[in-house]
């Protein structure tokens, strides 16, 4: 009987410690330019942040960039119909375009 009350707050404490940092961690980013509070900082605009890679431009390429939504330049360019897709042979020849020819 002891081994199941000690079981049973090992599987309590496994299902509420992960509840607790979902609820309570708040919100994180992996890059500070992630954040819509920073855009308009030094540290995200060129070229403090093009040294790192961690501007906004950097951070959601080939994403619908946030900071455009509303203003009409929220499309992604090269989606229509007749768009290239990725491992199809656009040239004749059996090679990839990386490869040496």
């Amino acid at each position: 009987m002891a081994e199941d009350k000690k079981l049973f707050k090992w599987l309590a404490l496994l299902i509420v410690l992960p509840l607790g940092v979902a609820v309570f961690g708040g919100d994180r980013f992996r890059y500070p330019c992630q954040d819509p509070a920073n855009w308009e900082k030094e540290i995200c605009k060129v070229p403090l942040c093009d040294v790192t890679r961690t501007c906004p431009e950097h951070v959601f390429k080939g994403q619908i960039d946030p900071r455009t939504l509303g203003k009409g330049k929220n499309e992604i360019p090269n989606t229509g119909p007749g768009a290239p897709v990725w491992g199809q042979n656009t040239a004749n020849n059996a090679q990839g375009g990386n490869c040496g020819k």
